[in-house]
C-alpha cells in the first residue's frame, strides 16, 4: 500500500489540532496526555479494525444493502401517502430518462423511517448493548463518567439533541468539563437519521459511502473527549462524577411512534434551515458577483471559504492543489450546514477530486458543528435541564470550535493511513 508525505503531514496535523486546543484551553497546564493518546490510539484501533481485518471489512462494505433496503422501504410508504409524487412516477411520464428524485418527498422520509426503527432498536436491547459497548471502551481508556460515556457512544448513533435524553436526571449534577465532553460529541458525530441520507449523496462518487461516514461518526468520538477535556480539562474526581443511567421507552408501540414522531420533527428542521441556507448562499453569491474577478473567475462564498480553510485541509493530508476545493466544502459545512456540505461534495465531479481526497473530506465534515445548529443545541437541553442553562450558553461557541477540530482529527486518521484501505484497494 502507498504511504508518502501527505500521509506524514496528517500524522503532524493531528498533533497540531491538539495544540490548537491547548493554546484555547482554560487550564493550560492540565494538558490531559493520558486521554489525548488513549484517544488518538482508540481512533486509529477503530479506523484498523473496520477496514484492516478483511472480514470486517468485508461486511462493511456490504453495508450499503441495508441503504438500498431503507430507500426501498421509504418508498413503499411515501407511494402511498404521497401518490405519484412520492414515487416518482409522475415525472417519469412527463420526461425522458430517469426523473430526479424530489428531495422532501421521497429523501427526506428516510430520517422518519430510521428514527423509528433506532429507536425500537433501542427498546429491543439491541442499540442499547451496542451503545454500551463503545461506552465501555470510552470509560476504560479515557476515565469517563459513566453517564458521559453512555451520552458520549449515544451521539454515535443518535442526534445532538437525542443523546442527552439518555441521561437527562444527570445533567444538573454533570461538571463543567462533563457538560462540554457532552456538548462536543454532539457536534463531532452525526444521527444515523441523516446518515442515511448522506449516504445517497455519495453513491456513485465515493468507494462505501456508509462504511465510511459510519466510521467516521465512530471514531470523532473520542476524538471529541480528547478535544473537549483539552479545552475544558476536568478538575473533580472519577468517583465524584455522574453514574450509567437506563433509559427506557414505555414500549415497542411507544418506541415507533415517538422514534417517527421525533424523525418528522428532523424532517421539518432540515427542509427549513435547507431552505434557508441555500437561498443565503445564491444571495451572498449574487453580491460577489458584482465585484471584479479573482484569477479569471468571480468570488463566491465558496471560493473564499475555501481559502480561509485551505491550510487546515492540507495539514490533515488533502493535496495542496486540492486544498482549497476542499476546504470550501469545511466551510460552507462550518457557516451553512454539513447537510448542504455532503451535497456539493456529492456534486463535485470525478475528475475534480482524488477519492483519496474526497474520503478524508467526507470525514472531516461529517459532523454538525455549524453556526446554525449552536441555536439547535442550546434550545434542546435547555429543555432538558434548564437549570444548567448559563453553562451551555458559556460553552455554545468553544463547542463550535472543538466540534470542528474533532471532526478534523477523525480526517486526519484516515489521511495517515493508506487511502487503499478505505476503498478495498482501489484508488
Amino acid at each position: 500500500m502507498e504511504w508518502g508525505w501527505d500521509n506524514a503531514r496528517a500524522l503532524i496535523g493531528i498533533a497540531l489540532i491538539f495544540a490548537i486546543g491547548w493554546l484555547l484551553s482554560e487550564r493550560r497546564q492540565n494538558f490531559p496526555w493520558r486521554i489525548v493518546l488513549g484517544a488518538v490510539g482508540i481512533q486509529f484501533a477503530f479506523a484498523l479494525l473496520l477496514f484492516g481485518i478483511p472480514p470486517v471489512r468485508d461486511i462493511l462494505f456490504r453495508a450499503n444493502v441495508i441503504v438500498d433496503g431503507l430507500q426501498e422501504a421509504t418508498r413503499n410508504g411515501t407511494s402511498f401517502v404521497f401518490g405519484y409524487v412520492g414515487d416518482n412516477q409522475a415525472a417519469s411520464e412527463i420526461m425522458t430518462g430517469d426523473a430526479p428524485p424530489l428531495f422532501f418527498f421521497q429523501i427526506l422520509p428516510v430520517v422518519i423511517v430510521v428514527a423509528a426503527l433506532s429507536a425500537i432498536l433501542w427498546h429491543w436491547h439491541i442499540l442499547r448493548w451496542i451503545t454500551k459497548g463503545f461506552a465501555f471502551v470510552f470509560r476504560k481508556a479515557m476515565g469517563l463518567g459513566g453517564a458521559t460515556s453512555l451520552a458520549v457512544s449515544a451521539n454515535v448513533f443518535m442526534g445532538m439533541t437525542e443523546a442527552p435524553v439518555l441521561i437527562k436526571p444527570y445533567i444538573k449534577g454533570m461538571t463543567r468539563s462533563e457538560i462540554f465532553i457532552l456538548m462536543t460529541a454532539g457536534f463531532a458525530t452525526i444521527a444515523g437519521s441523516v446518515l442515511v441520507i448522506y449516504t445517497t449523496f455519495l453513491e456513485g462518487v465515493m468507494a462505501n459511502p456508509l462504511a465510511q461516514l459510519l466510521t467516521a461518526s465512530i471514531i470523532a468520538a473520542p476524538a471529541a473527549v480528547a478535544m473537549a477535556m483539552t479545552m475544558v480539562p476536568e478538575t473533580t474526581d472519577e468517583t465524584e462524577r455522574a453514574h450509567e443511567p437506563d433509559f427506557e421507552y414505555e414500549s415497542t408501540m411507544d418506541a415507533f411512534a415517538t422514534g417517527a414522531s421525533d424523525g418528522l420533527k428532523i424532517v421539518l428542521n432540515i427542509a427549513t434551515m435547507l431552505i434557508a441556507a441555500l437561498a443565503l448562499l445564491w444571495l451572498a453569491n449574487a453580491g460577489l458577483g458584482a465585484f471584479p474577478q479573482v484569477n479569471g473567475e468571480p468570488l463566491s462564498i465558496q471560493r473564499i471559504l475555501g481559502w480561509i480553510f485551505a491550510p487546515l485541509m492540507y495539514m490533515i493530508g488533502v493535496p495542496w492543489q486540492e486544498a482549497s476545493l476542499s476546504g470550501s466544502l469545511m466551510g460552507i459545512k462550518t457557516v451553512l450546514t454539513e447537510f448542504v456540505a455532503f451535497i456539493e461534495l456529492g456534486a463535485v465531479p470525478e475528475d475534480a477530486m482524488e477519492p483519496r481526497t474526497r474520503i478524508i473530506t467526507a470525514h472531516a465534515i461529517c459532523g454538525f458543528a455549524n453556526f446554525g445548529s449552536i441555536g439547535i443545541l442550546i434550545g434542546g437541553l435547555n429543555i432538558i435541564s434548564p437549570e444548567r442553562r448559563d453553562t451551555f450558553l458559556e460553552l455554545a461557541w468553544k463547542t463550535l470550535i472543538a466540534g470542528t477540530l474533532a471532526t478534523c482529527l477523525s480526517g486526519a486518521v484516515v489521511g495517515a493511513l493508506p487511502v487503499q484501505l478505505f476503498t478495498g484497494g482501489t484508488g
